[in-house]
């Protein structure tokens, strides 16, 4: 089986690099790809560890923009041509396309539940509330299960 590929939405990069955490995406998933229309969303330098990717399919993306912003159906669209990717994408709507596709996804909750896992961080309370700091809304109840799932609460 090849390799997983992450493919993260720009919402992603734009919320970690506003709480100056941009860093635990390379190091949860060492390297992650994005495509030219999430590039220009996130509007920053890309770091050498983030690959930038061209869809295949332009019609796929045309028919996603239907429903969802460009950085989304181009995300969505380069998950579909990708064997075993991973799609960090936290939009609702995206997320429903994207699950209905049968892509793989998770989110910035999923990359910090992750990264304290795997010992990257002690805790995950800061970083969710550096994140509703930024206006990044998670609900009570979602909050509550998640710190109940690492022991936080």
């Amino acid at each position: 089986m090849p390799e997983k590929i992450i493919i993260a939405d720009s919402s992603c990069l734009i919320a970690l690099s506003n709480i100056g955490e941009l860093q635990i995406l390379q190091q949860v998933y060492q390297q992650i790809t994005i495509t030219p229309e999430i590039e220009n969303e996130f509007g920053e330098a890309i770091l050498d560890w983030i690959i930038i990717e061209e869809v295949t399919d332009k019609k796929k993306i045309e028919i996603l923009e239907l429903e969802l912003d460009k950085g989304e159906s181009s995300a969505i669209a380069l998950a579909i041509e990708k064997e075993n990717s991973l799609l960090v994408i936290d939009e609702k709507k995206g997320r429903n396309v994207a699950k209905k596709m049968g892509i793989k996804i998770t989110g910035i909750l999923g990359v910090i539940i992750k990264a304290k896992e795997i010992g990257l961080i002690k805790k995950i309370t800061p970083l969710i509330e550096k994140l509703e700091k930024v206006d990044f809304r998670i609900s009570k109840t979602l909050k509550e299960k998640i710190l109940r799932r690492v022991g936080e609460l």
